[in-house]
């Protein structure tokens, strides 16, 4: 019983992926076993899968030899396209966090982490940024709104009230990363930040799965 995949041309005669199917693998870093890099296989796969004639269509009990490894004029992904390429094709990455390619640029900005704000005088006005992971309107809550941002170190509570979310909704509502200012708090040792502006961090970026108002 076959049990390993002893190349491309062998994966495709065993599965009978698409091509869309095994382009979206080879994005997101599942065929680097074979001795590839994500872009390297992009293009190995179109010289694997092309059609071929009725009277020279491989049989599905034959297992074509490993084609010669094409050359390809394309460069590997960076860190932020491999991270990209993941939250598209599987909606997570095991790589690493996207907020860590912009610290740099953001803590020039004055933007803590969410691990600094156990730190920080309570009432001081901070900047914190993240992907936004859920949202929420209790009903209870006389129309206040909760985000939960993550970054790099972990994530952070933020309400919005009824006012703010008004004069800023689509911000708050379409953007995969916010950065936040407002007024550090904690309530029954919960720290939070009442929001006082949103705006979008990335004009483009990841799409973040959300889970809102659920």
């Amino acid at each position: 019983m076959r049990t390993r995949f002893r190349s491309l041309d062998d994966l495709i005669a065993r599965t009978f992926l698409r091509r869309d199917e095994l382009l979206m693998l080879a994005e997101i870093g599942a065929l680097n076993s074979f001795g590839y890099n994500r872009r390297t296989a992009l293009w190995q796969i179109e010289w694997v899968v092309k059609k071929e004639g009725e009277l020279f269509k491989q049989t599905r009990d034959r297992i074509p030899e490993t084609r010669q490894l094409q050359e390809t004029p394309l460069i590997a992904m960076t860190p932020v396209e491999r991270v990209i390429a993941d939250y598209q094709g599987t909606g997570l990455t095991i790589g690493s966090h996207p907020m860590m390619f912009r610290r740099s640029e953001l803590a020039m900005r004055g933007v803590l982490r969410t691990v600094d704000l156990q730190h920080i005088r309570v009432g001081r006005r901070i900047r914190i940024a993240g992907a936004v992971i859920t949202r929420q309107r209790p009903g209870t809550a006389k129309g206040f709104v909760f985000l939960t941002l993550e970054d790099e170190t972990g994530i952070a509570n933020i309400i919005i009230s009824p006012n703010v979310f008004s004069e800023q909704k689509m911000t708050i509502l379409n953007q995969s990363f916010l950065l936040v200012e407002g007024q550090l708090q904690i309530l029954d040792r919960v720290v939070s930040v009442k929001a006082e502006r949103c705006q979008g961090l990335w004009a483009a970026g990841p799409d973040m799965d959300s889970h809102d108002f659920c």
